[in-house]
């Protein structure tokens, strides 16, 4: 009997920390095509404190700075060939849902010149990006960023809730649906 009634336990604190059954959003559901590649943790996740280089020489920056809102986090390089297939798709969505309670932070990792990422923006078409720079991986490294691109999605409380491995669509109505489902749980619309 006591077996049974562990059981039972374990099985509801686990369903307490699916993200669905904790009175947070499902984002499971909504993920098709690419976003299949959508890894979401049960649990969410620590982030790092490593500072990163802000865009243009303006100082350091973490990704604390960023607590309050959803922030997708994607670690990229200028000569990652995928990158550049999704990252004006990334910018689009940035355009798109880019606000107050979402937003899409790009850090280059690892030995990208501040004249390259320009010139790969512009040759991209990217405008509503910023161009922040891990050069030493300090904060790739912390936050298990081996291979790029990498992209990870971080709850408004700074920790990370589902992470997807290698590019994907993030044009695709399903990436939109999950962005719109954790715009809206923020909002509480």
């Amino acid at each position: 009997m006591r077996k049974f009634v562990f059981g039972l336990v374990y099985t509801a604190l686990l369903a307490g920390a699916n993200p669905a059954w904790a009175g947070t959003v499902d984002i499971l559901g909504l993920r098709a095509g690419d976003m299949k590649k959508l890894v979401v943790h049960d649990v969410p996740a620590a982030t790092s404190d490593a500072a990163f280089d802000l865009a243009d020489g303006a100082g350091k920056g973490t990704l604390a700075d960023y607590r309050g809102k959803y922030v997708l986090v994607n670690f990229w390089a200028t000569w990652c060939a995928p990158c550049r297939k999704e990252m004006p798709q990334l910018d689009a969505l940035q355009k798109e849902f880019g606000g107050d309670d979402f937003e899409v932070l790009t850090i280059a990792s690892g030995r990208n010149s501040p004249e390259g990422i320009k010139k790969f923006f512009a040759e991209a078409g990217v405008t509503s990006l910023p161009r922040h720079q891990d050069p030493k991986q300090a904060l790739a490294s912390q936050m298990g960023i081996f291979g790029l691109p990498i992209t990870v999605l971080v709850n408004p409380e700074g920790r990370e809730i589902a992470r997807l491995r290698g590019d994907a669509d993030w044009s695709s109505d399903s990436a939109k649906s999950i962005i719109k489902a954790l715009i809206a749980e923020r909002s509480g619309s």
